[in-house]
């Protein structure tokens, strides 16, 4: 947007002329880069912990920012979180801890989420107060920009009111692996090869402390990866064996919302696309079904709250406007589809076994 800006600038657009003198109040000049416009409209802060965080990601961060021209500042939320984790402590005497140091996963989780929604709070007061701190004149506050995908939020991968919580989510319509590729685009056409790094990098909240033996990943918490979240929901099949892991998110997405597919027409479309021979067997694939609706539907209610977003792809989950669905689903493993899912996997397991011990006779 800031290269387009610009762009209508240099051909002398008198309205984009007028917008920009109106909005990129920080400065008496036009800006002459898209770097220059960035730094006027966008702020970006990177809110790490002091155990949690790594070098990597807080570097890459700075560089970007760097790149894109953004007004960046990089600070810690220890204490915050440290403020807010005591409360329970100081009323109750029991002391949460991390899965790292011993503690049960509610108490883990518990500990992840006082990070996460710390970092809303933070974004707002930040977004009010940044033109106040830059002297913008007549002060006024920006908007808050959201963060979470498509797959992201089928799967409940977020916490309720983090950095899913903002104004506008650019990227909710967006499946990560749709994502990654127009990232790939961008690096190359913009001439930003520091977008690569985050292509390449490890999907990871870090909301647990890094050890020597432990570093948090999205998709195994997830049990499942981020592509194959994306074959739920997207309806074109995957075109090699190394795809049957790396779509599943999008692909399954995909299957629920544009194919019109519930959990037993999902499996049975994917025991066609994944199944057969040295692939994926049918159990493995009603497994990797099963997880999906159970957490989609145990999380459904997090997309009542969701940021709105640009719609993008038929495929956005946007519960607002494009995708309305049920706030509370009943449990899953109890219902009908699940067990039609699981006699399909008996059925097709008893046949492929009395055409092996055919095949074996067959041979003597």
């Amino acid at each position: 947007m800031c290269r387009l800006v610009v762009d209508a600038i240099k051909a002398g657009n008198e309205e984009v002329i007028e917008d920009v003198k109106r909005i990129a109040v920080y400065s008496d000049k036009l800006p002459e880069t898209p770097e220059d416009f960035c730094n006027q409209i966008f702020h970006t802060v990177y809110m790490g912990m002091e155990k949690q965080s790594s070098k990597e990601t807080r570097q890459r961060a700075k560089d970007l920012a760097e790149r894109i021209g953004s007004y960046h500042t990089d600070m810690n939320i220890d204490d915050t979180f440290h403020a807010t984790k005591n409360l329970l402590t100081q009323g109750t005497g029991f002391e949460p801890k991390f899965k790292v140091h011993g503690g049960s996963a509610t108490e883990n989780l518990a500990l992840q989420n006082i990070q996460a929604r710390s970092r809303m709070v933070i974004a707002y007061y930040y977004a009010q107060m940044l033109p106040t701190v830059r002297q913008r004149p007549g002060g006024g506050s920006l908007l808050v920009l959201g963060s979470s995908n498509v797959d992201e939020c089928l799967r409940g991968y977020l916490t309720k009111y983090d950095c899913s919580s903002a104004d506008l989510n650019p990227l909710g319509a967006i499946s990560k692996r749709d994502l990654k590729s127009f990232i790939s685009w961008a690096a190359k056409n913009f001439d930003m090869p520091i977008l690569e790094e985050f292509i390449h990098a490890t999907p990871t909240a870090e909301l647990e402390p890094i050890t020597e033996n432990y570093v948090q990943s999205d998709e195994i918490d997830m049990g499942m990866t981020y592509d194959e979240l994306s074959r739920f929901g997207v309806s074109e099949p995957a075109t090699d064996q190394s795809q049957y892991c790396d779509e599943t998110d999008t692909l399954l997405q995909r299957l629920r919302k544009e194919s019109k597919l519930g959990p037993y027409g999902m499996f049975l479309r994917l025991v066609e696309e994944w199944g057969g021979e040295g692939k994926l067997s049918p159990r493995e694939i009603a497994t990797k079904v099963k997880r999906f609706y159970h957490f989609h539907y145990i999380n459904r209610h997090k997309q009542a709250v969701a940021t709105p977003a640009v719609h993008v792809e038929d495929y956005s989950p946007d519960d607002h406007r494009f995708d309305l669905r049920p706030l509370f689903y009943p449990p899953a493993f109890q219902g009908w589809s699940f067990q039609k899912i699981d006699k399909r996997v008996e059925a097709i397991e008893k046949a492929l076994e009395k055409k092996q011990k055919k095949a074996e006779g067959g041979l003597q």
